[in-house]
């Protein structure tokens, strides 16, 4: 029997994991500056969580969810997404009711069945952030300061920040009509993904990769010429102050972003290194989602980016995640009493949150020392039958190759 992993999923071996510790321990450094808290919810819903929530007419859930009965006859749904989970922990726990402000950032598993792409799997890790409470521009604009603050720290720079507005609800379906009386005239030159969305999500098409779609959509009305006073004076504050904060960035009628909850500001980290699927991250407002799901209605804004795709293009851009963190001391043990004493002195270091390694294959005294050479250790520390005799084992720098005689209890005081 041939056992592989499925198809759009990915090992991360010891070799790699160093990237993906460094990229978390990054995202847990910014989260900690912005005052972001943690929160965790399941690897599975039920399944009208995302219908009521993400939408039934987009793609998530249309074609891309993991959905199955399970032996209740509950339709369960792999997260596919990170908002809506939020957002029901968010009623479900009341903590909406401790304060008026929450910010919160998650780091767990998504699941979507599309086609395996560079970037993007059928289980990928993800980073997000929602900041619940407030309609205040700045709660869009930290959230675009945060993200950009972690790809920085991840030797990310070129990428390009774009925003746009969908503005609220009644706007958003104003526009679609006039939308799709544009596109009516240019129907049969659509893509045929193109023109299913026609009648089930029409702001799709406007970010349609297809070169014939993006051509007859380069002359559509923009969103942006369709606003209320108070949508495009929002969107415009949030511009300008991003601009005042030194923040480059462009308006870009396309982002509109793939979910129903989305209401005006809509915004992307777009990478080139990424090719044609170049969505670094990104996110926008949500300020009618609790109120849909059930809830007093709150405002609230997210993001979210994959942690695949941030390795990606750091690596594209030369950046060093750091060494993985090796053993400071090696124990060569040269017998069954040396192993016993080994083990103590190895127990003792690492009390002492002094990581060490020791043979566990009864190898030679040569072939021990090629695998403390392999590891990078700092030192070896040799135990045999004459430093059993004198309670004294070798204490090897491998740097310079001097050794010393070290009492086996003695072995902490000589190695900091």
């Amino acid at each position: 029997m041939n056992f592989r992993k499925p198809k759009g999923t990915k090992d991360i071996l010891p070799k790699e994991i160093s990237k993906w510790h460094f990229v978390e321990s990054v995202i847990r450094e910014v989260t900690g500056l912005f005052n972001f808290s943690e929160i965790r919810t399941p690897t599975f819903e039920y399944t009208d969580l995302f219908k009521r929530g993400v939408g039934t007419e987009t793609d998530i859930v249309g074609k891309e969810m993991y959905t199955f009965l399970d032996k209740g006859g509950d339709s369960i749904t792999l997260k596919p997404e990170g908002t809506a989970p939020v957002m029901r922990a968010f009623l479900e726990s009341g903590i909406y009711g401790e304060q008026n402000l929450h910010k919160l950032y998650y780091l767990t598993s998504m699941f979507r069945y599309e086609k395996p792409q560079a970037g993007r799997y059928r289980e990928h890790t993800q980073f997000g952030g929602e900041i619940l409470g407030s309609d205040s521009i700045y709660t869009d604009v930290e959230l675009i300061l945060m993200a950009k603050e972690v790809y920085n720290r991840c030797g990310i720079s070129n990428f390009k920040i774009k925003l746009n507005s969908i503005g609220k609800p009644d706007e958003r379906r104003n526009y679609i009509e006039i939308l799709k009386e544009y596109l009516k005239e240019h129907l049969d030159e659509l893509s045929e993904e193109s023109k299913k969305r026609y009648e089930t999500n029409t702001l799709r098409i406007l970010d349609s990769k297809e070169l014939g779609d993006r051509k007859i959509t380069d002359s559509a009305p923009k969103i942006t010429d369709h606003l209320g006073i108070e949508s495009k004076k929002r969107f415009d504050d949030v511009v300008n102050e991003l601009t005042r904060l030194g923040i480059e960035s462009e308006i870009d009628f396309r982002i509109v972003r793939g979910l129903d909850y989305y209401t005006d500001t809509t915004f992307e980290f777009v990478s080139s290194d990424l090719g044609s699927q170049d969505a670094l991250g990104g996110g926008g407002r949500y300020d009618g989602l609790i109120e849909q799901l059930g809830g007093k209605p709150c405002a609230g804004v997210g993001f979210g980016s994959g942690i695949e795709r941030i390795i990606i293009v750091a690596e594209k851009n030369g950046f060093t995640f750091g060494m993985p963190k090796n053993p400071i001391v090696y124990f060569i043990a040269l017998n069954d009493d040396a192993k016993k004493i080994a083990y103590s002195a190895a127990l003792s270091l690492r009390n002492n949150n002094i990581a060490c390694d020791t043979d566990l294959l009864n190898r030679s005294f040569k072939a021990q020392m090629r695998d403390a050479n392999k590891l990078g250790v700092k030192y070896v520390y040799i135990i045999g039958d004459d430093e059993i005799k004198k309670q004294k084992g070798i204490l090897k720098n491998m740097s310079d190759s001097s050794q010393i005689e070290v009492s086996f209890d003695k072995v902490r005081e000589n190695i900091l």
